[in-house]
């Protein structure tokens, strides 16, 4: 198993991203508890990648994506729901990356982010799915926010502390749960 630091994927290339903000909670949760992490934020994929030649050949740029994903110790996904699924980004992340060695036995958390009342429970349940397909180690402990608009100060950090609190402890128990395929 690979043995980089854990690699938080924020799930859309939105700017303004919640799920961008999420992640960067995530992150400092990961520091804290002395677990190695980096965020790979879906604005940042390479623009050649959206050409269609991509699905035969993958530009240079991407290798240096699918060698972050590849080295990750795990994934950690932050995903919104869009029309009740995941962004179709998320989907062509997944899709260009190589198969069966890019999440084959690799740990995977998720935490969702919506407008809604559901906190975006479907899109986690999708995607547990396709990582369940591809073999990875789905980390049972997975976190719902709902009405994202409304739980950030103007600092940028969560007005309920019931939800930092579940994230805290998803990203100290998914960090012990990656130590253990190391």
């Amino acid at each position: 198993m690979a043995n980089g630091p854990i690699l938080i994927i924020s799930g859309t290339n939105r700017p303004g991203a919640n799920a961008l903000r999420v992640s960067q909670l995530i992150e400092a949760h990961y520091k804290a508890a002395n677990a190695p992490v980096e965020i790979y934020s879906l604005a940042d994929m390479p623009r050649e990648i959206f050409d269609p030649v991509s699905y035969a050949t993958k530009p240079a740029a991407w290798t240096v994506v699918q060698s972050k994903v590849v080295a990750a110790r795990g994934l950690h996904v932050v995903t919104p729901e869009y029309n009740g699924s995941f962004p179709g980004v998320l989907k062509y992340f997944i899709d260009m990356l190589k198969f069966p060695e890019s999440f084959e036995a690799k740990p995977v958390a998720f935490t969702g982010e919506s407008a809604g009342v559901w906190g975006a429970i479907r899109s986690i349940e999708q995607l547990q799915h396709i990582f369940g397909y591809r073999n990875a180690h789905v980390f049972p402990d997975r976190v719902f926010i709902p009405g994202i608009g409304q739980k950030f100060d103007a600092a940028g950090h969560f007005i309920d502390a019931a939800i930092n609190e579940r994230l805290i402890k998803q990203a100290k128990g998914f960090a012990d749960f990656t130590a253990k395929f190391l």
